[in-house]
């Protein structure tokens, strides 16, 4: 459901709008980044609370829940995505950036180990990030950079299509069951 349109100007945050998620380190990132955007495109308990935090940043803007066509466009439209959840199962998220083309910047615990190529379809960054480092990975991860890995984006996340996973997943049980 995700391809790749274009690539704007925008970098996007997906994950929902709650303290395990850490939108707000990505938030703080960008209020010392200006002339970066960012949109956040999800609701959740700290929405209002973030929007106070961004108040007149100019170039951070809030959507709230959107329409599945619309985050489809904002995902195929963007540089690239943010998700500093903390130890996600899996993330649902950064397969569908990966799958637009678009190269993710998260944190190195939890299913982004197993999603994200480190340097080839995104950005790890160590567990608890700072700001700082953030900023420092939006930096290095320009629109060129990030153009240049939508080739290994797409092709990573074709790894877990259905076509491809659910095979794998069918094998794993049947080797667990044989070993029980």
């Amino acid at each position: 459901r995700f391809h790749w349109l274009d690539q704007g100007e925008h970098y996007l945050s997906t994950a929902r709008l709650e303290p395990y998620k850490r939108v707000d380190l990505i938030v703080h990132a960008f209020l010392r980044m200006p002339e970066k955007k960012l949109v956040v495109a999800s609701g959740g308990s700290e929405l209002e609370k973030l929007r106070r935090v961004a108040d007149g940043a100019d170039n951070i803007r809030f959507t709230g829940w959107v329409e599945e066509a619309e985050l489809q466009e904002l995902t195929g439209r963007c540089i690239a995505t943010l998700y500093m959840a903390r130890d996600e199962d899996f993330g649902m998220s950064p397969v569908e950036s990966m799958a637009a083309g678009k190269p993710v910047i998260g944190v190195a615990e939890g299913g982004l180990k197993e999603t994200i190529v480190d340097g080839e379809t995104g950005l790890l960054l160590p567990p608890d990030p700072g700001v700082e480092a953030i900023v420092a990975a939006v930096e290095s991860l320009t629109p060129k950079r990030a153009a240049e890995m939508r080739p290994a984006c797409e092709e990573r996340a074709e790894q877990f299509n259905r076509a491809a996973f659910l095979p794998g997943l069918r094998q794993a049980i049947a080797q667990a069951e044989e070993g029980s």
